[in-house]
């Protein structure tokens, strides 16, 4: 096991395909601390590091659900439930813990910058002009306007990713971590949950913007706001639309 970075919650990195794709195994203990799993009262029903099978499920077939959109994403492989009950002493609840298994290009999130050398940035950046239709001159355009553009595609099919960040976009541009996600064709079990999911689209714009920053400050580029409020709009997600007049 490979623990790519102590951002990583509970993934390691498990073995590689013969095309080179990463595999990554998800719930096998935290990746940071000398102790891999912890309990904390705010939940009752889980644990860090472990992952429950209802999550792991979610995750799994929205996955695939959001792939199948034409957005970049790890590729999903199996999700495997252990007979290795775990004991919770606080709760006397008996958890099964599970694993689910999938493929990346780059094993390396957008938030593990800090982690890596400045050349294995750089050989993932070069590989983003193949998205560059536009001609952008600025690495983090080009990806401005691929994570806008799926965003503009999730919201146009119904889909709430709901965890919309830099530790859930690899160099590769590849979105992770579905978990959280709500799809037409995989709901929310809870109907308030579901009466909110509209509410929840226009944080994922603002999420999203938060990214390039990101990705701007690690590469060393100007920062241009009117460029990337201009790609917003053209995916239909006008920044004025949130703005809060100053005279109230």
């Amino acid at each position: 096991m490979w623990r790519v970075s102590p951002l990583h919650g509970r993934s390691f990195v498990v073995g590689q395909h013969e095309d080179g794709r990463y595999i990554v195994s998800k719930g096998n203990g935290l990746c940071y601390s000398q102790f891999p799993f912890l309990y904390t009262p705010e939940m009752p029903t889980d644990v860090w590091g472990l992952l429950l099978k209802e999550d792991a499920l979610r995750d799994y077939y929205c996955g695939q659900d959001v792939q199948a959109l034409g957005i970049k994403t790890n590729w999903m492989e199996c999700v495997l439930e252990l007979d290795y009950p775990i004991h919770i002493e606080k709760t006397g609840v008996d958890l099964k813990p599970c694993l689910l298994q999938y493929s990346v290009e780059c094993p390396y999130r957008i938030c593990d910058a800090a982690f890596m050398e400045r050349e294995q940035i750089e050989a993932e950046v070069a590989k983003w002009q193949q998205y560059n239709e536009s001609g952008w001159q600025q690495n983090h355009h080009i990806a401005a306007e691929v994570l806008i553009r799926n965003l503009r595609v999730m919201h146009d099919h119904e889909v709430l990713h709901n965890a919309i960040h830099e530790q859930n976009y690899t160099w590769a541009l590849e979105l992770l971590d579905f978990e959280l996600c709500r799809t037409p064709q995989h709901p929310y079990t809870k109907a308030d949950y579901e009466r909110h999911v509209t509410d929840l689209y226009d944080r994922e714009v603002i999420q999203t913007y938060v990214i390039f920053n990101y990705i701007a400050g690690v590469l060393r580029e100007k920062q241009d706001f009117k460029v990337i409020d201009g790609i917003f709009e053209k995916y239909g997600y006008p920044i004025s639309k949130w703005k809060v007049p100053k005279d109230r």
